[in-house]
């Protein structure tokens, strides 16, 4: 039995592995072991042929796939925007301020409250002032009178002798004038001797001094007496007028009205309390529009100009996140010396007033819009350490390709490109991070957000081509 058995087994390890168990079956017919012996040889012999196999496929590695998203290189018009945070302020505001010192008798107004220009506020205690302004209104009513008396009033006697002297002396040189002038007439026709032509010259000379001093009298009566007691009347007057429209100005201060419209915004007083000339009394905002004030860097308000269209969204405000359009009025023509930044306006109506002054909000200023632009989502933009943009390419032959790019204008998820691609080209979006050149890659289905994009554009899913040519 041993001699068959090493002629069945001529590998001595495989003879030492069968004989123990050829021995345990000695008393078993022979044919019948060695069929036995046979099946067992063939299992033994296949273990090296597994073996190898297991070998030579661990030693042979397959190159690996990469599964990714491809979308097209497109061309779209693309919107420069300047973002920034901003406080917003009211289109006006006025902080009433009294002028007076004195307790509050009244308030016409409570916080929230909307007033008009011109409407009673407050009013603050005043029986003083209406007295000091009654006691100067009965010295300039006395004023007039005296100024009336004295402008009406009969004039002084010498003053009405030297008047009359006057009137008459003219009255005589007149006359004296027509007589000398008639016979100056009748003398060159040689009706008149030039003995009478010369009495009447000599009389109106004498008319002529007369009527000379008489006004010269009358004169120097009226420059010292009648005129000094008119200037007097007149600044006594003038006087008494100064001090009544001061009076009835202390006693308006003492009625505090709005100088704008609005709502009441703060009211710290109560009736009773003492009101400090040079404290608000009140604050009354204009909130029917607002301006949302901020400071942006110098290269990018250099892009803006008053007119621009803009957005106001307040962030992280239920029910306030909808944007507020509204337009630039103000780009500061100089620096802000403690940021380096320029000032820049944007204001927005209000009409339901859920913008406050004083909330931090985002504004949104369109600089420019850029049409036939080349256009990727903005995922598909790598970097690399040195800081240079790339994007990985789907080719046809099934392998991811860098190329560098160089990049614009953001906008949202997309970005412009300035060279490197073209209209078409199929880019990675999603996946190509950290994958080397060349690497094989495998096209997966869009996104259920690409294939909703589809059926309202009617258009195949981005990257849905490169898929079928890959396959």
């Amino acid at each position: 039995m041993i001699q068959a058995g090493n002629e069945l087994f001529p590998h001595t390890a495989s003879a030492a592995l069968v004989q123990p168990w050829f021995r345990g079956q000695s008393r078993l017919g022979a044919g019948f072991c060695v069929t036995r012996l046979r099946i067992i040889l063939s299992a033994v012999s296949i273990v090296p042929v597994l073996a190898c196999a297991l070998g030579c496929s661990a030693d042979k590695q397959e190159e690996p796939t990469v599964s990714v998203q491809v979308v097209p290189v497109k061309k779209a018009t693309i919107e420069q925007t300047v973002t920034s945070e901003a406080i917003l302020y009211p289109l006006a505001q006025s902080a009433i301020v009294p002028k007076i010192s004195a307790p509050v008798k009244a308030f016409y107004v409570n916080r929230g409250s909307r007033v008009h220009e011109g409407e009673l506020l407050a009013k603050l205690e005043s029986h003083d002032l209406a007295a000091a302004a009654q006691d100067n209104q009965g010295v300039y009513d006395q004023a007039q009178a005296n100024y009336a008396i004295a402008t009406a009033s009969t004039l002084p006697e010498e003053i009405q002798k030297a008047q009359g002297d006057a009137e008459a002396a003219k009255l005589a040189l007149d006359a004296e004038q027509k007589l000398y002038d008639s016979r100056q007439d009748l003398y060159k026709q040689g009706a008149l001797p030039r003995k009478d032509l010369d009495q009447a010259a000599v009389a109106l000379a004498q008319a002529k001094s007369q009527c000379e001093i008489a006004q010269h009298h009358l004169d120097a009566l009226m420059a010292g007496g009648k005129q000094q007691e008119l200037k007097s009347a007149a600044g006594q007057l003038e006087s008494a007028k100064g001090k009544y429209l001061g009076a009835a100005a202390q006693l308006n201060y003492s009625e505090i009205r709005s100088p704008i419209n609005g709502r009441v915004t703060d009211r710290p007083l109560y009736p009773g309390e003492m009101a400090s000339a040079g404290t608000p009394l009140l604050t009354v905002m204009d909130i029917s529009s607002v301006v949302a004030r901020a400071h942006i860097p110098q290269g990018q308000a250099a892009l803006l100009k008053m007119g621009d269209t803009a957005t106001i969204t307040v962030p992280g405000v239920s029910g306030e996140d909808e944007p507020v359009e509204g337009k630039v009025t103000v780009v500061s023509p100089a620096l802000d010396p403690n940021s380096t930044t320029v000032e820049v306006w944007v204001q927005a109506k209000n009409p339901k007033e859920r913008l406050r002054p004083g909330t931090s909000v985002q504004i949104s200023i369109l600089a420019r819009a850029i049409p036939n632009s080349i256009v990727i989502p903005q995922s598909a933009v790598l970097t690399t350490p040195d800081g240079a943009s790339y994007v990985m390419l789907a080719g046809s032959d099934k392998k991811a390709h860098q190329k560098t790019v160089k990049t614009g204008v953001r906008q949202g998820d997309e970005v412009q490109i300035l060279d490197g691609l073209a209209e078409g080209d199929q880019v990675i979006a999603s996946g190509a991070y950290g994958i080397p050149d060349n690497t094989k890659i495998r096209v997966e289905a869009a996104q259920n957000s690409e294939k909703q994009d589809s059926d309202k554009t009617g258009q195949a899913p981005a990257g849905q081509g490169a898929e079928k040519d890959a396959k």
